[in-house]
């Protein structure tokens, strides 16, 4: 598998999974992991064979929401901003979070502001002002001109 996580301590035996493609899903349960070049090679109780490996490629991993390591200071998972409102400094809507999208140049706030494709905002300061969870907002100062991109 390839890892997306900043937790690669999380692959350790009896590590509880949540597999999840289109409308399948499955829970999962680690019995070793041990890297491969740039990914981890893992096995699951009750995944026997290849055919079994097989029939859960092109999914997705994640934990189940309690067994999640809860967010450092100033850390957001992905699928925690969306939905949450973005706006200027002055309460203006801008559009809501789609996401994060991490990419080799930073983290991306996606921001769904109504056209046909989000708005990539670099997720960074000065540009991202505050974070409020409890609010589930993100107030933005975007440079001229990048919200209509």
């Amino acid at each position: 598998m390839e890892p997306v996580t900043d937790f690669p301590e999380r692959f350790a035996a009896g590590a509880r999974f949540q597999w999840n493609r289109e409308k399948a899903e499955r829970q999962l349960t680690l019995v070793s992991a041990r890297p491969h070049g740039s990914r981890i090679l893992v096995r699951f109780e009750g995944v026997e064979d290849l055919t079994a490996a097989r029939a859960l490629a092109g999914g997705d991993l994640g934990v189940p929401e309690e067994d999640a390591v809860p967010p450092p200071e100033d850390f957001y998972y992905h699928h925690e901003v969306e939905g949450w409102r973005c706006e200027d400094s002055n309460g203006r809507l801008l559009g809501t979070a789609v996401g994060l999208e991490r990419t080799a140049g930073g983290a991306l706030l996606l921001v769904d502001t109504g056209r046909s494709e989000p708005v990539s905002v670099p997720f960074v300061s000065p540009i991202v002002v505050t974070i409020d969870r409890a609010e589930k907002r993100v107030v933005l100062a975007p440079p001229d001109g990048l919200m209509e991109l």
